[in-house]
């Protein structure tokens, strides 16, 4: 238990004082004590009240630092050390650092600085009292002060510089950190290794990079109580998606034992995405969590020499979470307290790169660290920028894409940090990881791709800060690429990566996106893939207009729902194995399906909320379901499945309404746990207005009972029945969207899928047209909402013309169709209103 706080230094003692308490300092005192540890005091005073856990501890300023260097007489040496220094040239970066840091380490601490330190950590010792035996590990210089204490304080020892944790230039890891370290002698040697870590190499190279005085930076340090999380588990969080920049998700990683496994990707950890606007309602938006591999964890070395020491995650812990459903809200919740306090602070939006742990005596949550997120909040928000394939080739790995673009050149495999200097500028640099050690020739680099990390590790934050896409967590990367090479690093196809063979060529497509008109017609997107719907969100829209479940089946549950609630009967045993290899975090198969489908759809409706996402219920064919792992059981073999059971007939017959009953609980809890009342489910082939209402009791069943706390049900329009009996389809449902693609086919009487007819398919056909037009007006008439989300209007312009002039009220469009179809509708509607 922490006694009181020491008294305050005076304010006009600040500036000389060797050493102060963070509850000392904030945000305003980065000239004294640096960015981090302004933070952690800035936390510790103003979040605290807020219910924000942060450990305590004391800094040495900056005046520390400088007192030190001016008294030594140390400035004059590194200036001449410095004189021809050339960070292009690593073998004079690593002579010049290395001689610089042999200086300020050869050369003592002045005894009045030793003395401030170690009462400090004395008083430090005191505050937290712990263990009497700590006394006997001090040396006799201070065991006799140290009596009257009773503590064996564990403690983190960090560098802080005056430049750090600025908003354009994060300086993450320059400097060193010391973990569990114990006593005043290490507390003091560890500090003097922070003092020389001003001029790692890295530090070095960083600086002149981003154009910073060697001289005018000054270091201080932090000493901090220990967190006990290698009994536990800590990570890091950022108050906005890493990749697209959408700024209402926290992406929390997750990894067992110390942070430093997981800021140095030493790690594949877990991951998991919050929605910030409803977790402030009190709600549980948990929108994404997908397991990482952690296979070491960072503990403390009890008797082994070292502080600190790897060792072997179990099988049964790698496969399970290492934090509680609580723990993840508890921690967003954090994240928005953080986020807005410097926001208010700083009067701009600052999104945050945050560090945590779990303590495991204890099982508290705390944040150790937390510094403005220095790359998505410095985009420019007017400019859309898309990389695209415009080929293709034979993928050689995969892994966790970093950064929504495409680079390549040849690969340089390279495994120890001490032979980067045979990398050439403009390849493409493979290695196990990365850690700063690595960041003078990171800059250089096209892409990066690592065998191990996160989407938060050192790999990852740098090649975001240097603008180049990066494929992290590959684990294979170095043996399946070879130096010498030609690569392509894909991280534009969503959140998994690819590593192609050759040079596939690509482009590069701008989109200005300020001053655009607004449109009376509303325009919507079609959304399949939740991994790109963040990035989605950027395009100005009005929503989504669909979103479908299948591709959410197919691409993350691929197995057969009836397969799932029917697991212990399943007779194929190979497919019963691979299913329960499928579902391994689930005792309770079903749950699977119902998790994996409300994390899809929430992270589709979290990326346009408030506006309205209408999700389209599952609408393979027998023959599609079928292909799903465990269907070829629970699938009838139809001679026509485009016209057979599909759509609204599965979901009310006692074959399957069952697992219907899981989609139904999927989107319940979208809407009422994750608090996303923006979903808006539409029924697909629903052929008459009485199979509408069977739909509608089966959903009230499950708990989606239509009006109930706003809900809307639409359903679509592609079976000419609905448009003949619009009327009475009215009275079921709140609105119709409009399936081009089955309306013209049906209509028509052909087949989309025969090459004989595919010529005779066309949604511009008068026959189609007039379709189109009669359930328009009566929508019109009825009260109804009307819009469509076919192929049509993205594929023809003079389609979507039509469209507005008959008044519909919303265009759903493939995402590369809607700038330049709101640009024609606006100059349409402009004409429409002269």
């Amino acid at each position: 238990m922490v006694t009181t706080a020491p008294e305050k230094t005076p304010q006009s003692a600040k500036e000389k004082a060797f050493v102060l308490w963070f509850e000392e300092v904030g945000i305003a005192d980065i000239p004294l004590v640096g960015g981090k540890n302004a933070s952690l005091g800035e936390m510790i005073q103003q979040l605290t009240p807020k219910g924000v856990s942060v450990p305590t501890g004391f800094a040495t300023t900056a005046y520390a630092y400088r007192y030190f260097i001016e008294k030594a007489g140390l400035q004059p040496k590194l200036r001449a050390l410095f004189a021809d220094l050339d960070v292009e040239n690593l073998e004079n970066l690593r002579q010049r650092g290395k001689q610089a840091r042999s200086l300020v380490l050869n050369t003592p601490f002045p005894k009045e600085l030793d003395d401030a330190i170690a009462a400090a950590y004395l008083k430090l010792c005191e505050r937290y009292g712990n263990d009497a035996e700590f006394c006997m590990r001090l040396g006799a210089e201070y065991q006799e002060e140290c009596k009257r204490y009773s503590s064996d304080l564990d403690v983190a020892v960090r560098s802080s510089a005056t430049a750090e944790d600025l908003p354009d230039a994060s300086f993450a890891g320059q400097q060193e950190t010391y973990l569990n370290v114990h006593g005043v002698k290490s507390v003091l040697d560890s500090c003097h290794k922070c003092f020389a870590s001003i001029f790692t190499d890295r530090a070095i190279s960083y600086r002149t990079i981003k154009g910073f005085d060697h001289f005018e930076v000054a270091l201080s340090v932090g000493v901090q109580k220990m967190v006990r999380s290698d009994l536990a588990s800590s990570g890091v969080m950022f108050s906005i998606d890493t990749e697209s920049g959408f700024k209402n998700a926290a992406l929390i990683t997750a990894a067992y034992g110390l942070g430093e496994n997981v800021v140095q990707g030493a790690v594949n950890p877990d991951e998991y995405f919050v929605f910030k606007p409803t977790l402030k309602e009190g709600k549980r938006p948990i929108l994404e969590k997908r397991l990482g591999s952690k296979e070491i964890k960072m503990i403390y070395d009890v008797g082994g020499g070292k502080l600190t020491k790897n060792v072997p995650v179990s099988e049964p812990e790698r496969n399970k979470y290492c934090i509680t459903d609580d723990e993840i809200l508890k921690l967003g919740e954090w994240a928005c307290i953080i986020e807005d306090h410097y926001t208010q602070v700083r009067g701009v939006p600052t999104p945050m790169d945050i560090e945590w742990a779990k303590d495991g005596q204890s099982g508290d949550l705390f944040i150790v660290q937390a510094r403005p997120e220095t790359v998505q909040s410095q985009k420019s928000g007017s400019v859309i920028r898309n990389y695209k394939l415009q080929g293709t080739g034979n993928v050689l790995v995969k892994g966790r894409a970093v950064g929504e673009m495409i680079g390549q050149g040849k690969a340089r495999v390279i495994m120890e940090v001490q032979k980067i200097d045979e990398f050439q500028e403009g390849e493409v640099l493979v290695t196990n990881k990365t850690d700063p050690d690595w960041e003078p020739i990171m800059k250089k680099a096209s892409a990066i791709v690592t065998n191990q990390g996160g989407r938060t590790c050192h790999a990852a934050i740098i090649a975001r800060e240097m603008g180049i896409p990066a494929i992290v967590g590959c684990g294979t990367a170095t043996d399946d690429i070879k130096t010498g090479q030609d690569v392509t690093v894909s991280c534009s196809e969503g959140e998994e990566g690819k590593i192609y063979e050759g040079l596939v060529p690509f482009e590069i497509v701008e989109t200005q996106i300020d001053n655009l008109p607004r449109t009376k017609t509303k325009i919507l997107m079609n959304v399949g893939n939740p991994e790109e719907a963040f990035g989605l969100s950027a395009i100005p829209c009005d929503g989504v207009g669909l979103a479908r479940f299948e591709f959410i089946i197919a691409n993350h549950i691929k197995a057969h729902p009836l397969a799932l609630l029917n697991f212990d009967s399943l007779e194929d045993q190979s497919v019963k194995k691979e299913i329960a290899e499928l579902t391994k975090l689930y005792t309770n198969k079903p749950d699977f399906f119902v998790d994996k489908l409300a994390q899809g759809i929430g992270t589709i409706a979290a990326a346009f909320y408030p506006n309205p996402v209408v999700v389209r219920m599952s609408d393979f064919k027998s023959n599609e379901y079928a292909n799903l792992l465990g269907g070829k059981g629970f699938e009838p073999k139809e001679e026509n499945p485009m016209i057979g059971w599909r759509g609204a007939s599965r979901y009310y017959d006692e074959k399957y309404a069952e697992a219907y009953g899981l989609e139904c609980v999927a989107l319940k809890r979208v809407r009422d746990e994750m608090g996303l009342v923006n979903v808006i489910p539409m029924i697909p082939f629903c052929r008459t207005p009485e199979e509408g209402r069977k739909v509608l009791a089966t959903m009230e069943k499950y708990g989606l009972k239509r009006g109930e706390n706003g809900l809307e049900v639409y359903v679509m329009c592609e079976i000419p029945s609905n448009v003949i009996l619009a009327e009475e389809f009215a009275k079921v449902f709140d609105g119709f969207s409009i399936g081009s693609n089955d309306l013209t086919q049906l209509t028509l009487g052909l087949d989309r899928d025969s090459a004989l007819v595919a010529h005779i398919f066309d949604e511009r056909n008068e026959a189609v047209k007039t379709m189109v037009k009669m359930v328009i007006e009566t929508a019109k008439k009825t009260g109804r909402k009307i819009g469509i989300c076919g192929q049509a209007p993205s594929d023809y312009p003079e389609f979507a013309r039509f469209l507005v002039e008959l008044g519909i009220d919303s265009i759903s469009l493939n995402p590369d169709s809607v700038m330049k179809t709101l640009l024609d509708i606006a100059k349409l509607e402009e004409t429409l209103n002269r």
